[in-house]
């Protein structure tokens, strides 16, 4: 049962590509959505041997590298940890199958699509279900593999295909940092293993590296090379810019890609090796910053995106810098009940926001809509829901995490966890303005279409909208009927997820004085008001809002937010830029084209092409001067000869100064030079 979870989104991804011409585009949707149902499934089955009944499963297939202490099986470890992940990632996904069998109805490559969909959540359930950090980097990279290709889905599309290559050159920077990480790892460890490795923990403690005469504590450096790689494949501030171009591939690669599968995986990771981060201090800092600053950064700059789909990505971003800093904070269980949660409302969100698409043929900017909420009912419905749960409104799904997680951060009741407190309470009100700024522009606000896309408006299909009920169902249910199981108190749903005893604080959290804990839920609803009168106006003098908006110091902030504080600007002048001209310059004009091809193949060639025209040029075809070198070059083959004898130089030696003396010979003198 458990390695049918894993293999049959490969068995359907095989299948849809080699057989997809004769099953036909009908067929591939069919087979690829029953196997992830099915793999959905069974998941459930192993959650409840694994969470209920304590009965974890290690299942090893077969060695894959052998060599010495480095010893990597194809093993994959079934835990609490790895189901939730597992219900989760399979639950999504197929829905989302679901939805796109309908959503890509009438696409050439529809086959194609599904086939990469599946591959997609193979490698996410590799990675998650890895017992090794080995078979973890296999589908880590399988899934930077799979998210390339459906970006890139519609590859005739220049952006498309611009964005496809940014997040792939993006996350291999985070890769370089995840490698390196596992290199320190079978360094300190000698092995990869994750039951291995936990357990010496304590035995490397005090373990340092020597790196340039400098030494380093092992599970510092472990933890900081880790959190490197989370940088990028989790979007987190400063390897974040890839996230909103991803949204030029369909709406459910957006939804698969944001909801359960690549953006989650370095939260999972951290989660996956808490002990490290537990024994590493100034790790654990860097980590509740970085989330921090994220989560309030992305917030802000969604204020003011234009484009349907950004809106959401960056909220994507936002939440989670959310469950960065509350693993900084030593929560990993709340930080995984938030990822749960919020794949639930965001994959709703997005498959919500592909239904207004679909519908209003192709159309994203939200200037340009307005006024479907006659045309959309369903939709509305959905999206509003989505955006409810998304700002932690009360007894939905986001509100037990996300209160929980701030709540957390002031009960730590130090520096880093006030800061994190009030980052994220800012990033809240932003939430809020953003989420109720979508819905007023797509749905109250008069609307500012075009009439010919009004006239061909429709609602989706039942295929799309049964996949958004089942979302929606689960964004107003699932944190209430999971919050006890994950993060309650006395809970052991995680026994395998390790957290310092003095870094616990999830009981003084629960009392908190009450303004304390609705503070978040002030900062909500300061947010949904303020976006009630400056986007929607209500019944105020809307001429006096828009003098209002184009005040200098107004427009100014808008510009500036609009523009993501022009860090995509700054990154590519101050670096991106200086290391293309670096790269030429430098690398290709002075290594590649210079240093390397004169001492390399294109050197050594040229050498001997001017040898041998040296060579023929000396040869002018008379006999007596062909004799005259034959016996030159015997007698100094014979005087060597000699002279080896009495120095006792090897054969080898004798014929190398005799071919370098010959060789010099003939570069040099000019002793044929009278046929004229």
């Amino acid at each position: 049962m458990y390695f049918c979870i894993l293999i049959l989104p490969f068995l359907s991804f095989i299948s849809c590509v080699c057989f997809g011409r004769f099953i036909g585009i009908r067929g591939s949707c069919f087979l690829s959505t029953s196997a992830i149902f099915t793999s959905f499934f069974l998941s459930v089955f192993a959650l409840y041997e694994t969470a209920v009944l304590s009965s974890n499963c290690a299942v090893c297939l077969a060695p894959w590298m052998v060599s010495e202490l480095l010893v990597v099986n194809w093993g994959f470890l079934f835990d609490p940890l790895s189901t939730v992940m597992l219900v989760v990632v399979c639950g999504v996904s197929s829905l989302v199958h679901l939805y796109s069998t309908e959503y890509m109805n009438g696409d050439p490559h529809q086959g194609r699509f599904m086939s990469y969909l599946s591959l997609f959540t193979g490698f996410m359930l590799v990675l998650v279900t890895a017992d090794n950090f080995v078979v973890m980097f296999f589908g880590w990279e399988g899934i930077g593999l799979a998210s390339f290709l459906l970006i890139s889905f519609w590859h005739t599309r220049i952006q498309a295909s611009k964005s496809a290559i940014k997040a792939m050159l993006v996350n291999r920077v985070g890769d370089v940092g995840l490698a390196l990480g596992i290199c320190v790892i079978f360094l300190t460890f000698k092995t990869v293993d994750y039951s291995t490795a936990f357990a010496l923990v304590p035995c490397v403690m005090n373990n340092t590296l020597s790196f340039f005469g400098f030494e380093f504590h092992a599970l510092t450096i472990i933890s900081f090379l880790l959190f490197w790689g989370v940088l990028g494949k989790s979007a987190q501030l400063s390897l974040h810019i890839w996230l909103p171009d991803a949204m030029e591939g369909p709406t459910p690669v957006s939804a698969l890609i944001h909801a359960a599968t690549l953006v989650v995986s370095g939260v999972f990771l951290i989660i996956r090796c808490s002990i490290f981060f537990e024994n590493s201090e100034s790790v654990l800092v860097i980590v509740s910053v970085i989330g921090a600053l994220t989560s309030f950064f992305a917030a802000s700059v969604g204020l003011f995106q234009n484009d349907l789909k950004r809106v959401i990505a960056y909220s994507t971003c936002s939440q989670l810098g959310y469950m960065v800093f509350i693993t900084g904070l030593s929560h990993y269980s709340v930080s995984l009940f938030h990822l749960a949660n919020h794949a639930v409302f965001k994959a709703l969100l997005f498959l919500s926001a592909g239904c207004v698409i679909h519908g209003l043929s192709d159309e994203q900017d939200l200037r340009k809509m307005g006024g479907l909420l006659n045309l959309f009912p369903i939709s509305y419905v959905m999206i509003l829901i989505g955006s409810l749960a998304l700002v932690g409104f009360p007894f939905l799904t986001g509100f037990y995490s996300k209160d929980c997680i701030l709540e957390l951060a002031i009960a730590k009741h130090n520096t880093v966890g006030n800061f994190c407190y009030f980052l994220g309470c800012c990033a809240a009100f932003c939430t809020s303005f953003y989420s109720f700024r979508l819905v007023f522009l797509t749905f109250v606000n008069p609307s500012n279409s075009y009439k010919v896309y009004l006239e061909h408006a429709h609602e989706a299909p039942i295929l799309m909208i049964f996949p958004l009920m089942i979302l929606s169902l689960g964004a107003i249910f699932y944190g209430y009927m999971t919050r006890d199981l994950m993060i309650g108190l006395g809970s052991l749903f995680f026994n395998n997820v390790h957290t310092n005893f003095f870094n616990f604080n999830l009981i003084d959290s629960e009392f908190l004085d009450a303004w304390i804990k609705n503070i978040p839920f002030l900062f909500t609803c300061a947010g949904g008001v303020l976006s009630l009168f400056l986007i929607n106006c209500f019944n105020m003098n809307k001429s006096d809002i828009l003098d209002f908006k184009l005040q200098p110091i107004p427009k100014a902030f808008y510009v500036f937010l609009n523009k993501k504080w022009h860090f995509d600007q700054i990154v590519n002048e101050l670096l991106m830029v200086k290391l293309m001209n670096f790269g030429y310059s430098f690398t290709f004009q002075s290594l590649d084209k210079g240093l390397i091809e004169r001492i390399g193949p294109s050197g050594f060639t040229a050498s001997i092409f001017i040898s041998s025209s040296n060579f023929v040029s000396y040869y002018s075809g008379f006999l007596y001067h062909t004799i005259f070198v034959f016996l030159i070059f015997t007698v100094l083959f014979f005087s060597f000869f000699v002279l080896g004898s009495l120095v006792s130089l090897s054969s080898f030696g004798l014929c190398f100064v005799l071919l370098v003396l010959s060789y010099l010979f003939l570069s040099f003198s000019d002793p044929f030079k009278l046929r004229d």
